[in-house]
């Protein structure tokens, strides 16, 4: 997750907090660009961070693409699909003119190794669920793919679009074997892997033979000789390296120090509209209190999101009204209907009304049960001012949230026990099946359905969204999957995070992209003016 600014911290940094020495000299060349976490390794099976997905765009390339309307499917590796008519055989065409870092040609071959590898239950890749339920996936020649699925997988070329599923060279993976990913990369990308100091840099040389770039770029190559990735934890002094121009580009930057960047001479900032990176409570049903549905609508009532929303992003963000995000593929806009409005007043009468009576000290009770409840959720620069908010607006209705945030390193192990009622989470999506399909079928409890929904309705229209071939029927599973767990509440969704790109004034051709918060994508039409 991204670390914001908190308010204690003013846009105009004093220029003594920009960073220091020629390795931040403003040259031709490279393009620096700034982010605030590194990713634990750059092997595209093996990590789900968004540190790696955003260079991992640039190292290598996907069998397609995705539009920056993040709902086109678009040629990338494959220049052509099809699909048979029961759904579960994928025919790819690949293009002939695509080499690899090293100069070697990609074939049909590389793909078969790279979905296996993905795919192989011994890797344990997080993120295997997104290629499908996978038959078989073999060459037919040196450039037809046959994806062969055990059943339907509407969702699958949408995910084939991220970075997960990036060509792998085989030779390359063998022979740097756990370090693959870590001391070297090979890819078909516009970029090439040069070097990597953790937490630190990684560096970038263009790849002189790549021409085969998305079609919704202007340039099918690269238009930079080299790129530095640099990580500047503090917010400070990142935002101050980009008003001194000594870096040239990121979108981490903090949002309260966006306004004044707008109005910087020089500064290019601008926005994908289309972004979807989400913030929700989630309650885990079974525990008491929580199990209540009286007690979730009751929060989801008294939680004042536009106020929060204000006060994390400064004006930047969205407020969530609906379960999903409304720009999201497959979005029902019914189930936004179905959303509790803000309404203190509402909320304290539906508690009265259900059993739950005010207590002396302002909590309420019911059965000998106080109104109280545990959530957890990773300390970062927006969940202690999330928190504190709910915690306030709920005291207002006579509900106690007691909040305990951990450091990432424990953080994620913590979010796996049973110990907790309630947790935060944010996350990237491009279908509402993705989403949906992600925490709330009952196999995946505990963990990422940390709720402990187990539904046998809500996993049936998840698999019928999923296996079916027709888009009205897989819209109509997910716009009923919506309206139902709207009304359960069981999430409260918060607010959407913006993508913002910042560029200096001697980048051009800069437009955020945000695939799996992945801000420049390949970045092909970003050229230096000097």
């Amino acid at each position: 997750m991204r670390k914001y600014l908190t308010a204690t911290l003013v846009a105009g940094v004093a220029a003594s907090a920009v960073l220091s020495g020629a390795a931040y000299a403003q040259t031709k060349a490279p393009l620096s660009i700034l982010r605030v976490i590194d990713a634990d390794n750059y092997d595209p099976i093996r990590s789900t961070a968004t540190a790696m997905v955003e260079v991992m765009a640039m190292l290598g390339d996907t069998l397609v693409s995705l539009d920056f309307d993040m709902k086109t499917v678009k040629p990338g590796l494959a220049e052509a699909w099809s699909v048979s008519e029961d759904g579960k055989t994928y025919t790819f065409n690949l293009r002939k003119d695509v080499k690899f870092c090293d100069g070697r040609p990609m074939t049909a071959a590389d793909v078969v190794y790279t979905i296996e590898r993905w795919q192989n239950p011994e890797k344990r890749s997080p993120t295997a669920f997104r290629g499908g339920k996978v038959k078989s996936v073999t060459a037919k020649d040196d450039y037809t793919v046959i994806y062969e699925l055990e059943e339907p997988y509407s969702d699958l070329l949408p995910q084939l679009t991220m970075p997960f599923s990036t060509i792998v060279d085989k030779a390359t993976v063998e022979k740097l074997g756990e370090n693959f990913g870590v001391q070297g990369f090979n890819g078909t990308g516009p970029y090439c892997w040069v070097s990597w100091q953790p937490r630190q840099e990684l560096k970038l040389k263009k790849n002189p033979n790549y021409t085969w770039g998305p079609s919704f770029y202007k340039n099918p190559s690269p238009q930079v000789d080299e790129i530095v990735w640099r990580v500047i934890p503090e917010a400070n002094t990142l935002m101050a390296a980009i008003q001194a121009r000594q870096a040239d580009m990121t979108y981490y930057m903090p949002p309260i120090a966006l306004t004044t960047m707008e109005s910087m001479p020089g500064i290019n900032v601008s926005k994908q509209e289309n972004y979807i990176y989400d913030m929700f409570m989630g309650f885990k049903i079974d525990k008491p209190v929580v199990s209540d549905p009286v007690i979730r609508k009751a929060v989801n009532m008294a939680t004042n999101k536009a106020a929060i929303t204000q006060a994390v992003y400064f004006g930047h963000g969205k407020e969530m009204k609906s379960l999903v995000n409304p720009a999201i593929i497959d979005f029902d806009p019914e189930s936004a209907k179905l959303m509790p409005a803000f309404d203190q007043d509402a909320a304290n009468k539906m508690l009265d009304e259900a059993g739950w009576k005010m207590g002396g000290d302002g909590i309420r009770e019911k059965d000998g049960q106080k109104a109280t409840f545990l959530v957890y959720g990773l300390r970062n620069a927006t969940n202690p001012t999330v928190s504190e908010a709910m915690q306030a607006d709920l005291r207002k209705i006579g509900i106690d949230m007691k909040i305990q945030l951990w450091d990432a390193t424990v953080g994620w192990g913590k979010m796996a026990t049973q110990e907790f009622d309630a947790f935060y989470m944010n996350y990237p999506a491009l279908t509402a099946l993705e989403a949906i399909g992600l925490y709330f079928p009952s196999r995946q409890a505990p963990t990422p359905n940390r709720m402990n929904w187990k539904d046998p309705a809500t996993d049936e229209l998840i698999r019928k969204a999923a296996t079916t071939t027709s888009k009205e029927e897989r819209h109509e599973a997910l716009a009923t999957l919506q309206r139902n767990l709207t009304e359960a509440n069981v999430w409260v969704t918060l607010s959407s995070e913006p993508m913002w790109l910042i560029a200096g004034d001697r980048v051009e051709g800069a437009k955020a992209h945000g695939i799996y918060g992945a801000g420049i994508y390949k970045g092909l039409d970003i050229s230096l003016k000097r």
